[in-house]
């Protein structure tokens, strides 16, 4: 197996647990916050939506300066534009991850702002660190958030208060 091939198995096994969990996004939560620091329950969806995009960025060059990217990225006002973004983020991000060739996931690859350097890792530990374990994290944070504001919390690596059984 390929590490393009390994990676795109995981790709696609981590995010099809997230589009279950951003499913469970109430549509009437999107404001709720559980502190006054914290997102906003459609702020972090919409992060999680776009975490993907920076998976090509990161698979196709070899540096990201954050200072050049223009802005945040969008924040989405309905449950419905998050997952119709997601899936579009998802699938262009598992078409960068195939297309990737096996030489390239060795490479240096690093993220800078302004010239400086935040961290530089081979492309395969930013994919991973950056890039899925980044939305890994905020997928967690999101199942609190549906906790607390009563929604059902989907299964990820096992059976959960509200999913008791495979």
């Amino acid at each position: 197996m390929s590490v393009s091939q390994g990676i795109a198995a995981e790709w696609e096994q981590e995010t099809a647990s997230t589009r279950r969990a951003l499913e469970r996004v109430p549509p009437e939560s999107l404001d709720w916050r559980p502190h006054e620091k914290s997102y906003s329950m459609g702020e972090l969806a919409s992060h999680i939506a776009n975490l993907p995009v920076w998976t090509r960025m990161t698979l196709h060059q070899d540096e990201l300066d954050l200072a050049t990217l223009g802005g945040p990225m969008p924040a989405y006002p309905t449950k419905d534009e998050i997952l119709e973004a997601f899936d579009r983020n998802v699938g262009d991000a598992l078409d960068a991850i195939r297309s990737t060739p096996e030489e390239a996931w060795p490479a240096t690859w690093s993220l800078t702002n302004a010239g400086d350097v935040i961290f530089a890792l081979p492309r395969i530990g930013a994919m991973r660190s950056f890039i899925m374990n980044h939305s890994i994290h905020h997928r967690g944070q999101l199942t609190v958030y549906l906790r607390q504001c009563g929604a059902p919390v989907p299964q990820i690596y096992g059976p959960t208060a509200d999913e008791p059984n495979f």
